[in-house]
């Protein structure tokens, strides 16, 4: 079976709240064999606007075609930035968010029952720049395996608990002022066991933007338990798009 990749656009890979780039190191080593050269970016997790930006200007400093895939709150910032962005052909949402304008990540996680994330979640007090305080939300380490990572082998999710990046609890609530995936063609991954944002949210989402789905049986941590079928999916993205202008 050939797997090289037909045009080898760079892939950038945008990981969500509560994990770091290392969640997408099992699928930058799939991507890899297959012959796409990959930024996994770090997103800041600090406001909606600021992650987008920040990753606009990864995704400007790229040449050629770019594919990005987003995990998680990763969807919500994909979104955001690859607007306009002339070199990115197509976008692959990863048990991930969507927003229309005017809407908020933590509106579309509580449009549909299902979601466990917000009990296990612990607030964390961390000082601004300009006075006053925020709120980053960490998720607490005795109920991350359940809720965040349930088919993760528990020695790995513990690893992952441990070193969580917490989220801004504003940036759940900013409300998104762009939709990339009305201008650029998607694929959905619905996670079926996933109790940060349920799968009926993920439907909902992927059907208002006419994105091609797959479901898969795994947890929210679907990078880390099941890293080839979401490179697969990636691929798949990358070579349906091959040929678009980058």
């Amino acid at each position: 079976m050939n797997t090289t990749a037909p045009a080898s656009p760079t892939v950038v890979l945008v990981h969500g709240a509560f994990a770091d780039s290392s969640s997408w190191n099992g699928v930058i080593a799939e991507l890899r064999r297959r012959g796409y050269p990959v930024v996994a970016v770090a997103n800041p997790l600090r406001g909606l606007r600021e992650d987008a930006a920040y990753l606009r200007s990864v995704l400007d400093a790229q040449s050629g075609p770019v594919v990005v895939a987003g995990h998680s709150y990763g969807g919500s910032v994909m979104s955001e930035a690859a607007d306009g962005a002339g070199g990115v052909v197509a976008l692959v949402y990863v048990a991930s968010f969507n927003l229309e304008a005017g809407e908020s990540t933590a509106e579309l996680a509580a449009k549909f029952p299902g979601g466990e994330l917000g009990p296990a979640l612990a607030p964390v007090p961390f000082p601004l720049p300009g006075g006053g305080s925020g709120s980053d939300l960490y998720i607490r380490q005795d109920g991350f395996h359940a809720v965040f990572a349930a088919d993760v082998d528990p020695e790995v999710a513990a690893l992952m608990a441990a070193t969580q990046r917490p989220i801004a609890a504003s940036a759940l609530q900013d409300t998104a002022t762009r939709a990339a995936w009305k201008s650029v063609p998607s694929w959905t991954m619905i996670t079926t066991q996933d109790l940060a944002i349920p799968a009926a949210s993920m439907r909902f989402m992927a059907k208002r933007a006419g994105s091609a789905t797959v479901e898969i049986d795994a947890s929210h941590a679907v990078t880390v338990s099941r890293p080839h079928a979401v490179a697969g999916l990636i691929d798949e993205a990358a070579r349906a798009t091959a040929g678009r202008a980058g």
